[in-house]
């Protein structure tokens, strides 16, 4: 057993602490902060505050992280203070301590990409140190100096805070005391290792430090680990948590500490002691790595092909004359387990969007210190979830957008005042899950709106004349209303980018509306899961295809003697309609978008159509025939080489050949370029 291999073990489920911890630091100081603007004081966000920086300076002296847990506790020291004068925190100190959780979080983010936590920067701990003193308003009255009773060479290898933290942090009934535990392979067979023995050192005390030592030890081992606790614990307790004898306790402090020279308020009832941390934290709550839920998953998609086959080869024995009727019974059975099991699975996997966005105000507050400019954020998810999939894709479109707001759309507070606006800008984002297995999320600001002359200026085309047109000037790759590039987004070219994401990769639907003056809106919709879907499988063209049931707003027929052929259709030239519920529906035959014909030589359209919405106008996609609805196993297609707009991916039906799943709505929108021309929409205006 060495040092290197315990925190290899061990640094997994500090990651993924840290990383929550973090983000709920990050949570709390933002309204700590937003209080202090209002001049309102906010306890409880400061006491979760100070609970989150505790845990994550216990935690980072358990896998021996010494910058974090030195940033740590000077954080934790000043939030002390402010916890104790009630939840008053200066606003001066607002800015270190965002700088010390920036610092926190960089050397994690470093942690996990395998690498040492960068030693702390130059003044950050002195900074730090000195919010202490404007906590207090005057300079901190410290306890009187102990001294450590500790072995130079250990001592040596305290940093500054810790030795700090050892010989002010002990008081009447608490203590520094020393532990040391002695691994062999007999504690180990009984599942007593230095994990295991930190696990339950941390419920009866602090952990300042655990030190690796080499050399003859107790017991005939020849490897110590020395914790350094702070605790109130007796010995026995300690001993025994640490796997009883040899494990011996040693006090690293002759006597207790002196009085203090001026008496502190007293301690509220909330701080640490409050509540059990990990009964806090526990909740029921059980934390699974992704891969797992991964696997998982594959593991479903591969029954779930197996039950396509198995379908398929009954309906074979059944059209022999076979007698199938206990087996189709029991296939039965066998689909609504598997569709309960994809439930559950799918459950495991769904985050909340508040969590997924958790530090988009964090951004908008870099923005606005970067920027200049007064903004204020708006969330309104509610409990709405998507996989965990979808929302680690999702995630930088929805920054690039709110960048893009705040930095291109947001007027300056000179600006707005000269325009009768509030020097305050606002950008919202809101999302509402749908029944049909989609999410509706808008991100709107009110900012000066897209000028168009000025877009087909710079593309060097004619203003376009709809919201989808200027939409596709933006999106292009590369376009860029800016002469310069700026620290906050660049040259502002990132629109194809996110229409990449939204549209290809999530096979969603992104739109826009603005007013010049008045402000911007995106509108996204992305499906909850990308990987298990409902699908409706067709015929076209002598091959079969499949689309996701959640893109499909309805199946029609398609009567040929009704159809209709309208007078222009702009330069794609005229349009075959269909008339549904009294409006006139434009309807493309699958067969010409995919350059396919039938085997038979027919043409025209088929005799059904789907109906998808293509950029909020309903288009009918006239197949051959419906085959039926069935569960697929989505597989994107992430060669670029064989990536084509319009194909979602591939499945199997169950015959163990490829079929390919369709976007319709993007097929279409590709394969007739000015899309404009096919919407019964097209050449006017959407309302704004």
């Amino acid at each position: 057993m060495t040092a290197s291999v315990d925190l290899a073990d061990f640094l997994p489920a500090y990651l993924a602490e840290a990383e929550e911890l973090l983000g709920a630091a990050n949570r709390h100081l933002l309204a700590v902060e937003a209080s202090v603007r209002r001049g309102i004081p906010l306890p409880r966000a400061v006491r979760e505050l100070f609970r989150a920086l505790h845990t994550i300076k216990g935690l980072s002296a358990m896998v021996d992280v010494e910058p974090i847990v030195s940033i740590a506790h000077w954080m934790e020291t000043s939030l002390r203070h402010a916890d104790r004068a009630g939840g008053r925190l200066p606003e001066s100190s607002v800015e270190p301590l965002m700088e010390g959780l920036r610092e926190i979080e960089q050397r994690v983010r470093q942690l996990a990409a395998g690498k040492q936590a960068s030693p702390v920067p130059p003044g950050l701990l002195e900074r730090l140190e000195a919010l202490e003193a404007v906590a207090l308003g005057t300079a901190p009255a410290k306890p009187a100096p102990v001294p450590l009773e500790l072995e130079a060479t250990l001592a040596a290898r305290l940093s500054a805070a810790e030795r700090e933290q050892l010989t002010t942090g002990a008081g009447p009934g608490r203590r520094a005391v020393r532990l040391d535990f002695v691994p062999n392979a007999e504690r180990a067979a009984r599942g007593i290792t230095i994990n295991s023995v930190r696990e339950r050192v941390a419920k009866l005390g602090e952990t300042v430090k655990v030190l690796p030592l080499s050399g003859p030890a107790a017991g005939g081992g020849s490897l110590t680990f020395a914790l350094l606790l702070l605790t109130d614990a007796p010995d026995a307790a300690l001993v025994e948590a640490a796997g009883g004898e040899p494990a011996t306790v040693h006090a690293l402090t002759a006597t207790a500490p002196g009085p203090v020279p001026a008496p502190e308020p007293e301690l509220p009832p909330s701080l640490v002691e409050e509540e059990p941390e990990e009964q806090r934290r526990g909740g029921g709550t059980l934390r699974v790595e992704v891969s797992r839920l991964d696997e998982a998953l594959e593991r479903l998609a591969a029954l779930v092909v197996n039950r396509s086959r198995l379908t398929r080869a009954v309906a074979d024995l059944t059209a022999a004359g076979a007698p199938t009727r206990e087996l189709v019974a029991i296939l039965q059975e066998n689909g609504r387990q598997l569709r309960d099991m994809r439930a559950a699975i799918i459950r495991l996997r769904m985050v909340r969007v508040g969590d997924v966005l958790e530090r988009l105000p964090l951004l908008v507050r870099g923005l606005r210190r970067s920027t200049g400019k007064a903004v204020r954020l708006e969330l309104a998810v509610g409990d709405a979830e998507l996989d965990k999939a979808v929302a680690d894709r999702l995630l930088p479109a929805l920054v690039h957008l709110v960048r893009n707001a705040v930095d291109h759309a947001l007027e300056s507070p000179e600006e707005r005042r000269a325009a009768g606006k509030p020097e305050e800008g606002l950008v919202r984002l809101a999302c509402d899950a749908r029944s049909s297995g989609l999410l509706d999320i808008l991100i709107e600001d009110d900012g000066r709106g897209v000028d168009a002359r000025a877009v087909a200026a710079r593309a060097g085309m004619p203003v376009p004349q709809t919201m989808d047109a200027l939409l596709e000037v933006l999106c292009r790759p590369g376009f860029s209303t800016r002469d310069a590039a700026t620290a906050t987004s660049g040259r502002g070219m990132g629109m194809d980018i996110v229409r990449r994401i939204i549209v290809d990769q999530l096979g969603g639907e992104l739109r826009m509306e603005t007013r010049p003056g008045a402000g911007t809106a995106f509108r996204l919709r992305v499906p909850l899961t990308i990987t298990l879907l409902d699908a409706l499988v067709f015929e076209c063209a002598g091959l079969r295809y499949a689309v996701a049931v959640g893109s499909v707003e309805e199946l029609i027929e398609v009567d040929p003697a009704r159809l209709v052929r309208s007078p222009g259709g702009g330069s794609g030239g005229a349009v075959t309609l269909v008339e549904r519920r009294g409006s006139a529906v434009p309807v493309l035959a699958l067969e010409t978008l995919l350059g396919r014909q039938r085997p038979d030589g027919r043409g025209g359209p088929g005799a059904k159509a789907l109906v998808v919405r293509q950029r909020g106008e309903p288009v009918a996609f006239a197949v051959d025939r419906l085959l039926g609805q069935q569960e697929i196993v989505l597989r994107p297609l992430e060669d670029p080489l064989v990536r084509v707009p319009g194909v979602a991916g591939a499945t199997d039906l169950g015959d163990g050949r490829p079929t390919l799943v369709l976007d319709l709505a993007t097929l279409g929108a590709a394969r007739n370029g000015a899309a404009s021309s096919l919407a019964p929409g097209s050449g006017r205006e959407r309302a704004t």
